[in-house]
């Protein structure tokens, strides 16, 4: 979603605050790969083909993740009409996060692995905080 926001947009409210998501979740993926890595766990769950089961869905989406259709969207759309939508889908991306962080915390033990929590805590708090500014943004008068 950040990728399109140099040839989207103009606004520079959006940049910023996309500047400053891909740099964040940059960073949180390199700190989940290493994990993983460090434990001999697999970068992603293996899926394994069911005859009849379409793994193109969009239910097969992580949580907060954008359908093709929203994507498709995205992807149309520019200036304000980029700027609303971006808002809305990154809101609901973050919005997944703050539920799989929610999912992590309500497992048996999660709160263990010292360095584990004190990243999703970081994550939370931030997904909170940029959803905030986000929804912030979205009350705003053209």
């Amino acid at each position: 979603m950040t990728a399109l926001i140099a040839s989207h947009t103009k606004n520079e409210h959006i940049r910023s605050l996309g500047a400053r998501i891909s740099h964040s979740q940059a960073d949180e993926i390199k700190f989940m790969k290493r994990w993983l890595a460090a434990r001999g766990e697999p970068l992603a769950p293996p899926i394994h083909h069911m005859p009849g089961m379409d793994m193109s869905s969009d239910s097969m989406l992580m949580p907060g993740m954008l359908t093709a259709k929203e994507m498709d969207a995205l992807k149309q759309a520019k200036g304000k009409q980029f700027d609303r939508l971006f808002l809305t889908g990154m809101i609901q991306h973050h919005q997944g996060a703050l539920n799989m962080v929610k999912e992590l915390f309500n497992t048996a033990g999660a709160g263990q692995d010292a360095e584990l929590f004190n990243f999703t805590t970081d994550v939370d708090t931030g997904q909170r905080a940029e959803i905030k500014i986000m929804k912030t943004k979205l009350r705003e008068k053209p």
